[in-house]
């Protein structure tokens, strides 16, 4: 009886064990890409050959690269790939993309054992992947999820392809679109984006559309993501549905894996820059068919040298710092508004940054629209006084808007844009939409838009300075051609972004 009893305990650990090392079969190979190792190695080859080269400037962290059938979307995927170095030995590569056969809470690791692809099998870091299940509620096990997905198995074989080191992956499914969970899951994530790993977040962009209708949705959604910042990117996302675009089904499949790693990534935007590399859709290959397309983009994320963001960046922000400016503007509407005194600063109780002289913006919505917006470049007074004075000049020396009145006060959202020393440039393709404001002189005349005028408005370069020049300086449509360009970055941040944590 009991040698039967420890073989039956045998033969159930034995079990035990070979369910925990349950190899993932290919499920798209054959359809999405080809499923004949010699066939799939060539097509990679030709694949990558036409793919853009290394464009991004710093250590690569991250890459959206798309996940469709190679024929539509390989290029631009290759393109993605080819912003990595080869030879670099990477800890752990982690994969994010959505659900697209399966809704479920939370996200779903594949710690059960490896993927296979006809090049060979790709290895599973499932010690981390466990332990990220056991320690975190966010994460759950959902084989099945993994079993039938193609997002995160398209990318596989451009990673066998192109590295040249052994690596290991960590693959994750979101199963739901809540930005609270996304905000979540990144709190999680976020000590792993560093030099050692990289994250790949596998996103197609625009479905269904048509050619024109796909190339403006995609910029849009582009230029949001290039901004790194959590709040442009959902307001470009509504922009997109408000416009009412036939046939447009999204702005992108896996929205909440951009804003998980947007979450990751927004609290740093002095050394980690967002870069589009490429840009295609279904309808720029020979297959297909302009009337109804697919979108793709290639967009990196990089950590700059320290060297060359000092350039630009005399001081970093804390959140500290962000909330105690928005605290002294809303702190000096109430009291200029509501009683004509001015709020007092005292600069010396206040950070080192926040006593710095640079220039600021105040803006401010009612109902999600423009209320009023006046800022100061390059200023005699410090940060903090900045944000007082423009914050009584937005409120009641906008000359587009009335002076604010007491009772519109608990409407008004705050948005404080601090501004990076004006850098002067002589061709206008330096300007990157979404990154860069732009400020615009000629004689005693000038304007600015702040970077996110062109998120907010999806207006290509010619646009954003075509209304710089005619709208705010005064000098006609192709007034800047003969003026001096400046441009600048800006620190951006809301009352809204302080309501979530």
């Amino acid at each position: 009886m009991y040698k039967f009893i420890l073989i039956l305990i045998i033969v159930t650990l034995s079990g035990s064990l070979c369910a925990q090392s349950k190899t993932r079969p290919p499920a798209v190979a054959g359809s999405f890409y080809a499923s004949d190792p010699t066939k799939l190695t060539r097509d990679l080859e030709f694949l990558f050959s036409h793919a853009l080269p290394p464009k991004t400037n710093g250590t690569l962290l991250a890459v959206i690269a798309p996940h469709a059938g190679y024929p539509y979307s390989g290029e631009v995927a290759a393109t993605s790939y080819k912003q990595a170095d080869p030879k670099k030995n990477y800890k752990n590569i982690f994969l994010l993309g959505n659900s697209h056969r399966f809704a479920f809470p939370g996200a779903a690791i594949y710690a059960s054992g490896n993927y296979q692809t006809p090049l060979g099998e790709v290895k599973v870091s499932t010690e981390l992947a466990s332990k990220l299940i056991e320690e975190n509620d966010v994460f759950i096990e959902h084989n099945r999820a993994h079993l039938e997905e193609h997002s995160l198995e398209v990318q596989l074989p451009f990673l066998q392809y192109y590295l040249e080191k052994d690596f290991q992956i960590v693959p994750i499914l979101l199963g739901t679109s809540s930005e609270s969970f996304a905000r979540k899951l990144a709190g999680v994530l976020k000590p792993y984006l560093n030099e050692d790993n990289l994250f790949i977040i596998s996103a197609d962009f625009s479905h269904y559309p048509e050619y024109s209708d796909a190339n403006t949705v995609d910029m849009n959604t582009a230029r949001a993501i290039c901004s790194n910042d959590v709040a442009y990117f959902l307001t470009a996302l509504k922009q997109n549905e408000e416009k009412n675009i036939p046939n447009l089904a999204t702005s992108a499949c896996a929205w909440p894996s951009i804003l998980t790693l947007l979450h990751m990534t927004q609290d740093d935007r002095e050394h980690l820059k967002y870069e589009l590399i490429r840009y295609q859709n279904s309808g720029d290959t020979r297959m297909g068919d302009k009337s109804r397309v697919v979108g793709y983009c290639s967009i990196a994320v990089s950590m700059q040298d320290s060297k060359n963001t000092q350039k630009q960046n005399k001081f970093m922000l804390s959140n500290e710092d962000k909330k105690t400016l928005l605290e002294i503007a809303r702190n000096t509407m109430d009291s200029y508004i509501r009683k004509g005194n001015i709020y007092s600063v005292d600069q010396n109780s206040y950070s080192n940054s926040l006593q710095t002289h640079t220039g600021a913006f105040v803006t401010l919505h009612k109902n999600g629209k423009l209320r009023g917006c006046i800022g100061r470049f390059q200023p005699d007074k410090s940060l903090c006084e900045v944000v007082r004075d423009m914050a009584i000049s937005a409120s009641t020396k906008d000359y587009r808007f009335k002076p604010v009145e007491p009772g519109e006060l608990d409407e008004i959202e705050l948005e404080i844009s601090v501004l990076t020393p004006l850098q002067k440039i002589t061709n206008p393709e330096e300007i990157k939409l979404g990154e860069h404001g732009i400020y615009i002189k000629e004689g005693s005349k000038s304007g600015t838009f702040l970077p996110q005028v062109a998120t907010q408005t999806g207006w290509n370069l010619e646009e954003f300075l075509g209304h710089c020049a005619r709208d705010k300086a005064g000098i006609g449509w192709d007034g800047w051609k003969e003026a001096d360009l400046y441009i600048y970055e800006a620190v951006i941040f809301t009352e809204e972004d302080f309501h979530h944590k």
